[in-house]
């Protein structure tokens, strides 16, 4: 008798275990359990990253991380930034424009991590913020990095923060960028561990200025520049051309402008100097690379990477600002301070023209992809040429995690977003007509209005181009179009007013004279 009801009770307890793990496969998606079926985020946004410095955009700099997720995943050609540090990282956080959001406070606009983590997620962030308060005041549960603009990548500054505290724990051996990727994968396996999905934002502040490299990194590429800049962005276009990058016939590379030289003009010293400054540079591409593929492994090994949506961005166009000091020192030396020259951010851009802060295309285009295995349907290596912007990563993901804009805290005012998921480009459909797309940055201005762009450089008069057919910018049609200078003039004036809450003096009408440039 006791045999029997001993019997009873163990075959009681294996039906309800048997229904306790069927009940725990069959949860809805949302829920919190160790495979969560919501996929995890990764953002990457380097800083200062010219169009075709990476192998697949063009660059000769080694780069085979990020061309193997470009490779299994979706290159964008028109990936719009807005040409400044701390603009693109307010789009990117609050998916709203920067002046809408409350630039630096952002006051008016919710983070990417607050939305999440009321839904659930894990949130954390490594590497640089450049915006008021700090990432774990702005819904990130995990931070390590800092919070200003730029810093020496070798010795740190006095903002460095882990998880909202001050830290200053430098030793011989760091180096910001390989530091951030080892706190992305600290935070990848802290997101595990509570079986939670994951945000993870990685902000590294390479390859800005400072050119501090590590000099095994520097070796690499110590001869590479010598020929110059002509042959290196002849070389680019070439590659940019094999890989079919603008599809079709490609597109016109903008000349060498005026205010940089011919290599051949320049002295045997200058040469010399110019070759070892773009070797720094790319050395520290290089070493970005190595250290994404670090995290872009983590991910792999912890069974994640499967169904994680990776964006690889930059925050603006390359920089021609030389503010060079220190030229004595090697760029491994924490003493030194190298930036590189107008001349060589004309070849990072390649094939546009102008830079980080105009709004013209070498400033506001990034090198862009999208990788997800468990979720792209676009075919594998393909690249899309629809106009995207950083106010499009908030709709992605609200779409992904099927949240809608309002959901979560109570939003605040002006939050309206201007964006549209990504969604249907991974899945390789068609995302209809976009609404037009706005740019701002000092007297700089742009508005894209389908295929036509209206910008000024500097508060110049407007200059009109068809981007379908002239996507370099090479040739102005404001003078034979002066009905759609008027139109959308007005346009990019209402949305300054209304939509960017942008005060009078920003938004001055343009100068009857062109300006002169500040490089």
């Amino acid at each position: 008798m006791h045999l029997k009801r001993n019997i009873g009770v163990v075959l009681m307890l294996v039906c309800l275990g048997l229904f306790a793990r069927a009940q725990a496969h069959a949860q809805p998606a949302g829920v919190d359990h160790a495979e969560p079926a919501r996929p995890h985020i990764l953002v990457i946004m380097v800083d200062d990253m010219g169009f075709s410095d990476l192998g697949c955009f063009g660059g000769e700099i080694r780069t085979p991380n990020l061309d193997r997720l470009a490779d299994n995943g979706l290159r964008f050609t028109q990936f719009y930034n807005t040409a400044k540090c701390h603009s693109s990282r307010i789009c990117l956080l609050t998916g709203l424009y920067s002046n809408q959001a409350g630039q630096e406070s952002m006051a008016h606009g919710r983070t990417i991590a607050e939305t999440l983590g009321s839904a659930g997620y894990f949130t954390a962030m490594a590497g640089k913020w450049h915006l008021k308060q700090q990432p774990t005041d702005r819904g990130f549960d995990r931070y390590f990095g800092h919070l200003s603009g730029a810093t020496n990548f070798f010795t740190g500054d006095n903002t460095f923060r882990l998880n909202g505290e001050p830290w200053s724990a430098f030793d011989e051996d760091f180096y910001t960028t390989t530091a951030f990727s080892d706190y992305g994968i600290r935070f990848i396996d802290e997101a595990k561990a509570a079986g939670k999905p994951m945000l993870l934002y990685l902000a590294y502040n390479a390859p800005h200025y400072p050119l501090h490299c590590l000099e095994e990194d520097f070796r690499v590429y110590e001869d590479t520049y010598k020929v110059g800049w002509d042959e290196i962005r002849e070389a680019r276009l070439a590659r940019q051309e094999q890989l079919k990058l603008f599809g079709g016939d490609g597109v016109a590379p903008a000349p060498r402008p005026n205010h940089v030289k011919a290599w051949d003009k320049l002295s045997n010293e200058n040469k010399q100097w110019e070759a070892e400054r773009m070797a720094a540079y790319a050395a520290m591409v290089h070493r970005l690379d190595i250290e994404i593929g670090r995290v872009i492994d983590h991910l792999r090994k912890q069974e994640m990477l499967d169904n994680t949506l990776v964006l690889f961005v930059s925050d603006n166009g390359a920089c021609p600002f030389d503010r060079t000091r220190g030229r004595e020192h090697r760029p491994w030396d924490a003493r030194s301070y190298w930036c590189y020259s107008p001349g060589w951010a004309h070849v990072c851009n390649a094939p546009f023209r102008l830079y980080k802060q105009n709004q013209h295309e070498g400033g506001i285009t990034s090198p862009a992809i999208a990788h997800w295995p468990g979720g792209l349907k676009a075919e594998p290596g393909s690249i899309t040429h629809d106009p995207v912007h950083l106010i499009d990563i908030m709709p992605t993901v609200l779409e992904l995690i099927g949240l809608d804009a309002q959901d979560g805290p109570a939003p605040p005012p002006r939050s309206v977003l201007h964006g549209r998921s990504l969604l249907p480009l991974i899945r390789g459909e068609d995302p209809g007509k976009r609404d037009a797309l706005f740019f701002r940055f000092s007297s700089n201005r742009a508005v894209r209005i389908g295929d036509w762009k209206l910008v000024s450089f500097r508060g110049s008069p407007w200059e009109l181009y068809n981007l379908a057919e002239d996507r370099t910018e090479l040739h102005d049609l404001a003078a034979d179009r002066p009905d759609l200078v008027k139109s959308y003039s007005a346009v990019w004036m209402d949305w300054a007013e209304h939509v960017n809450h942008m005060p009078p003096n920003q938004r001055r009408p343009v100068k009857d004279k062109p300006q002169k440039p500040n490089f």
